[in-house]
């Protein structure tokens, strides 16, 4: 008996034909491209608007980190290297990255960073805890908390600015009044009281925002677990650490890494509570006091690219370390 070969299967995985396996491809290859290019159609307006009011001055701004230029005549400049951050001259180191007062504005803005944003942190995390809990009138109260976040800084600076004056200010009455002063306390003028002073009213500002958002986490999280641990007589304290921190700790990573770089960049708040004071002057006052009251265009430049780099090293760390921890749970 001959023995006759078995003829070739024409299917591919899930039974289908190659026929009809390589349309569907092609479709959804080519549906995939119109998705793709839809989505640069809206995105490139977006980049050129970008591009013209963030792109272009700050090219500007580091190309005239390397010139002399100066407000006197800012069309004529020359080109110095970089010089405007460091150079070494007749024995001594010159430029920002040589200057005490730079470091001590770095220092001044690190501190303020870090305190400024831990304690609202802190205070966030308590007033959405309590917001997110049920009682009568918590409509009202999220929309008054709010309130802090919606003043304009430069209003709302002002506003501490008369209320913590020396003479007339309503602080030191109130104080006063209670007697845990003996005179009044000259809070923005004074070295050891200024920092805490443009602190404190940061910390009124900004603590809404963080509030916001960790109360947006906090109405996201499954009931499941709540009821689990309220059957097994688990104390709230520890529910708190065990459940519910873990759970919120991406966005409240998200919201202090904001404020994180919404902070190292502050420079409304202080100037108007301070002005200029060496006490608390930050990396944004410092540069803007070399381009405006200085008149070094090329120096004052290189103190905000500085900033620059700093922000954006610390941003690009961050984006890093968020995909590799994705990835890594992936």
């Amino acid at each position: 008996m001959a023995y006759t070969a078995p003829a070739p299967v024409d299917t591919v995985a899930g039974g289908k034909s190659p026929a009809r396996a390589f349309p569907v491809k092609r479709q959804a290859s080519r549906v995939r491209r119109q998705r793709l290019r839809a989505a640069w159609l809206f995105l490139i307006p977006m980049l050129l608007v970008l591009a013209a009011v963030a792109g272009w001055p700050l090219m500007r701004t580091i190309w005239f980190s390397f010139t002399d230029a100066s407000f006197s005549n800012i069309s004529e400049y020359g080109l110095v290297g970089f010089e405007n951050y460091l150079v070494y001259d007749n024995g001594a180191w010159y430029g920002v990255l040589a200057d005490p007062t730079w470091w001590s504005a770095v220092w001044n803005t690190l501190f303020f960073t870090v305190v400024s944003v831990g304690i609202e942190t802190v205070l966030g995390l308590i007033i959405a805890l309590t917001l997110n809990a049920q009682f009568t009138g918590r409509g009202w109260v999220r929309a008054a908390t709010l309130i802090p976040w919606a003043v304009p800084t430069i209003v709302s600076a002002k506003m501490w600015g008369w209320m913590l004056h020396d003479q007339f200010g309503i602080i030191n009455e109130m104080l006063l009044g209670l007697g845990l002063i003996a005179e009044p306390l000259n809070w923005t003028a004074n070295a050891d009281l200024s920092m805490w002073a443009v602190i404190m009213v940061d910390v009124w500002k900004t603590t809404p925002f963080m509030a916001l958002l960790t109360l947006a986490a906090l109405q996201m999280l499954p009931s499941d677990c709540y009821e689990a641990a309220k059957v097994d007589g688990i104390h709230p304290v520890r529910v708190f650490f065990k459940v519910t921190l873990p759970l919120i700790l991406p966005a409240l990573m998200v919201a202090i890494i904001f404020r994180v770089l919404d902070a190292l960049r502050v420079f409304d708040v202080i100037y108007v509570l301070t002005s200029n004071s060496e006490d608390t002057m930050s990396m944004s006052v410092y540069a803007r006091q070399q381009l405006v009251e200085f008149q070094d265009v090329g120096y004052g430049s290189a103190a905000s690219t500085v900033l620059f780099l700093i922000i954006a090293l610390l941003t690009i760390s961050y984006l890093y370390l968020g995909r590799k921890q994705i990835g890594g749970e992936a």
